[in-house]
């Protein structure tokens, strides 16, 4: 993942890989590292996809340890900080949390490869003219 201290301006285009990378790595992978007994993740030194298979195979393994990870919490796991990791708050914020990012990150990955597969027949409807 790229990352610069104080961040460009203008932004720069986000891709769907980085958007893949960072829900891999940020969103999860720290997660069940600190908080499921999962390898601890280093964002420096992580080895990224790099092929989009790849990165799906790693999006399903490390969903995949989140998910088996929030399932096994109890009730009162839920209602209480972590014991382990940087997180201070509720595990069922975290959770919530966690889940947000998911849903919005997967949304603008879902956005971006419609507007690519638009742009994409776009251009061949006026090649095709």
């Amino acid at each position: 993942m790229d990352s610069a201290s104080p961040a460009p301006a203008p932004a720069p285009v986000t891709t769907i890989a980085w958007r893949l990378a960072h829900i891999i790595v940020s969103c999860l992978g720290y997660r069940v590292g600190w908080h499921f007994g999962g390898q601890d993740i280093d964002s420096q030194t992580f080895a990224y996809a790099g092929t989009a298979d790849e990165a799906l195979k790693q999006l399903d393994e490390m969903y995949g340890r989140w998910n088996a990870g929030v399932r096994e919490l109890s009730d009162a796991d839920l209602e209480n900080p972590p014991t382990v990791g940087p997180e201070r708050f509720p595990m069922e914020g975290i959770v919530l949390h966690i889940n947000r990012e998911l849903i919005h990150h997967g949304a603008e990955i879902s956005l971006l490869r419609d507007l690519y597969r638009w742009q994409d027949s776009a251009a061949s409807a006026r090649f095709h003219r």
